[in-house]
């Protein structure tokens, strides 16, 4: 269970920390499309994880990208007066999302139970994404730093996600 946390969080430290790049290195405008295209492909990622986990690694995949557009959509839902804190909602979101996929895909546990684990890895991953929030706000010392930080962001999420749950 740790094993396959720490090894989801690099998977997924990585494909954020290459978003980061991309968004620099094409100088890409902070525009709703392309916050949801890289929404969609941090969860079809994000998927491909919980398909992995629950052996349905084709419908984690499908459903992955469905939750980033969702996520993604509350963000630019709140933006409008919450500015830059909406993502925390949307990260928020993205986790319990993920929790109830987690529980369709592999139904050994209730719906309640999916629910609790989906709102402590949406708050535990809330306060680390909170702490990390800065990289972008305060200008990146390096990328070396952004993979780090998405470590620490994406880690408490899936510690709660697949605790006490075999792959």
């Amino acid at each position: 269970m740790i094993r396959d946390a720490v090894a989801a969080a690099l998977f997924l430290a990585v494909v954020m920390t290459l978003g980061d790049y991309v968004w620099a290195a094409l100088k890409l405008p902070h525009v709703a499309a392309y916050g949801i295209v890289h929404g969609a492909v941090m969860c079809l990622c994000f998927g491909l994880v919980i398909g992995w986990r629950t052996g349905r690694v084709a419908s984690g995949a499908a459903a992955g990208p469905v939750i980033g557009v969702l996520a993604a959509l509350v963000f630019y839902a709140l933006a409008g007066f919450l500015r830059y804190s909406a993502m925390l909602p949307a990260w928020m979101t993205f986790w319990i999302l993920f929790a109830f996929l987690q529980q369709w895909l592999s139904p050994n546990e209730s719906l309640k139970r999916a629910t609790v684990r989906g709102i402590t890895a949406a708050v535990l991953s809330g306060v680390a994404f909170y702490a990390i929030s800065g990289i972008w706000t305060r200008g990146s010392p390096g990328y070396h730093v952004n993979f780090a930080a998405w470590f620490v962001a994406f880690l408490p999420g899936f510690l709660a996600l697949f605790w006490g749950r075999k792959s």
